[in-house]
């Protein structure tokens, strides 16, 4: 299993994102995953940035309105870009909150998986805690998994699973053939405040060799608040070199 970064982690540091890829690649990490600002360059300019770093693209986040409004030239950026898996990172609680809208949510990414999959790319969702409350069906993630198409891979991010109230080892053990991509996140259960990885209340180790099991293709380390992110691109790379 190899290692990455969620950018997003480090959108604060105020250089390009070609200097911050080369941060990245004097890390242990072996790849990045990319957010909004890999639009800030010519996906040209970023790939040549990742093969002078030795890095590889894990995957990308790309908002679904994106997808849908121009799903060519997201197929043609990751095709640059070199990966073939693209993340949904969002969806508002609201598309969870019934059946009913766990459904529509399900037949629209299902709809883009599909489109996604023809194209000979993966479309995964990536969960924060809203997916995991509780409807008349059961547990929303659990709604959706069930009525989307096969097509539609899951990112499971770990500690926002253990936020929502599930054990994320049994989240990826259920799930284990829709899952090549698992984010490590902190969280502390009785706040909103981000930890630094392994300073929260997620089983980094647990969850890393659930990962294993699962033989996840990528593990990916995210910290969307960190008070300094060049620290915390440091920490996180030290921890996922020595768990995974």
């Amino acid at each position: 299993m190899q290692t990455a970064i969620q950018l997003y982690s480090v959108r604060d540091i105020d250089e390009s994102i070609v200097e911050i890829i080369e941060r990245v690649g004097e890390t242990a990490f072996d790849g990045v995953e990319f957010a909004y600002r890999v639009n800030e360059e010519p996906a040209e300019a970023v790939r040549a940035a990742l093969d002078e770093a030795r890095l590889v693209a894990s995957s990308a986040h790309v908002g679904i309105e994106t997808l849908e409004d121009d799903l060519d030239g997201v197929i043609d950026a990751a095709e640059t870009l070199g990966y073939d898996d693209i993340v949904v990172p969002w969806l508002d609680p609201e598309h969870f909150e019934t059946v009913a809208a766990v459904e529509e949510t399900a037949a629209r990414l299902s709809t883009l998986a599909e489109a996604v999959a023809e194209r000979g790319m993966q479309l995964h969702y990536h969960n924060h805690d809203q997916e995991f409350v509780e409807t008349d069906a059961g547990i929303a993630f659990d709604v959706l998994a069930e009525r989307a198409s096969d097509d539609l891979m899951f990112e499971v991010d770990a500690g926002w699973a253990l936020y929502g109230g599930v054990d994320p080892v049994e989240l990826l053990t259920e799930y284990a053939d829709r899952i090549s991509l698992v984010h490590f996140k902190d969280v502390h259960l009785d706040s909103d405040d981000v930890p630094a990885l392994g300073d929260g209340d997620l089983d980094i180790p647990a969850v890393a060799q659930a990962a294993h099991d699962i033989d996840a293709e990528w593990a990916i380390y995210e910290n969307d608040e960190p008070e300094d992110p060049i620290e915390a691109l440091a920490h996180g790379a030290a921890v996922l070199d020595r768990e995974i």
